[in-house]
């Protein structure tokens, strides 16, 4: 097994679909931090089923097995074992930690399933901290679009990047900036919890639609490029088995523009969905409101003069 955080020193074995699947390497804090996180959330939802609340399971599935599921499957897996190796290991994860796992989170409500479940002492703290001038600007929509697109420039063109290779701390504080700027991303735009920011759907699909020409064009620099990112890094492991440097880099600007657009589309799909949803209930509400105006006139027109 490859230490966690790989360096040039270290025994790198080739990277292949058996690797893929059998190179795990588990870091004892961040997998004691999942697990703490999922056994409070599995908690919450006892405690509220146990007084006869209900809580749908498929959001249970979204936080615990997808969202912190794929947490560990970035971090502790292979990806986690050679995203110091290989770029393109490092942009999948980069993926996952960013879009996919804040996204799954959010579809777990875990903000509203606090608020459920906590007691009175708590939950006042809860709703202090959501209602505090720092966090409506912090969970402003356009502050989380910005710090979604422009983060991942100021990574690879900066020497940012090439200083989270080289220090295990910076390099864990790398994976939880990815998962706090795509929850502050998601969290406001997908709407389920009671956090601030959110917006009339016409402005959460415009945010979303323009992520993908920023993923995209990021993504073809990157796979233009002629120049390594963390160039000194990178040719210091000496590598003798593929794919060599500059075609590692290639991959890893591809899976930047595909993953992103993908996720980016099928979040698309998921507002426009909830936006009409949302349309018939306010068409229901609003037939329901007719109903009783035109019942009120018909009694009133019968009642005796």
């Amino acid at each position: 097994m490859l230490a966690l955080h790989a360096g040039p020193g270290d025994q790198i074995a080739p990277f292949t679909p058996q690797r893929l699947l059998t190179a795990w390497t588990f870091e004892p804090v961040l997998l004691a931090v999942i697990v703490v996180v999922g056994a409070l959330y599995l908690y919450g939802v006892h405690k509220l089923r146990a007084r006869g609340d209900r809580w749908s399971r498929s959001r249970t599935f979204a936080f615990v097995g997808l969202g912190l599921g794929s947490a560990v499957i970035a971090t502790q897996s292979a990806l986690g074992t050679y995203d110091t190796v290989l770029i393109s290991v490092h942009m999948a994860q980069h993926m996952i930690l960013s879009m996919l796992t804040p996204l799954a989170m959010a579809l777990g409500a875990p903000v509203t399933l606090a608020l459920r479940t906590l007691p009175v002492g708590p939950r006042r703290w809860l709703l202090s901290v959501l209602h505090s001038r720092f966090a409506k600007v912090i969970c402003f929509p356009l502050i989380g679009f910005t710090l979604f697109v422009l983060s991942p420039w100021a990574l690879y063109f900066s020497d940012w990047y090439d200083a989270t290779l080289r220090s295990a701390a910076l390099h864990d504080l790398l994976h939880l900036h990815f998962i706090l700027v795509g929850s502050l991303f998601f969290w406001p735009l997908l709407g389920l919890d009671p956090v601030p920011g959110r917006v009339i759907y016409p402005f959460r699909l415009m945010l979303t639609f323009l992520t993908l020409p920023f993923h995209a064009f990021l993504g073809i620099t990157i796979m233009s490029a002629n120049k390594l990112i963390a160039e000194d890094w990178y040719t210091s492991f000496g590598r003798s088995w593929p794919p060599s440097p500059i075609r590692d880099q290639y991959i890893a600007g591809g899976l930047l523009w595909g993953s992103g657009d993908i996720v980016g589309l099928f979040f698309f799909g998921v507002l426009f969905v909830q936006w009409v949803k949302q349309s018939q209930r306010e068409a229901r509400r609003e037939d329901r409101r007719l109903d009783r105006l035109e019942e009120q006139a018909r009694r009133a027109g019968q009642a005796p003069r």
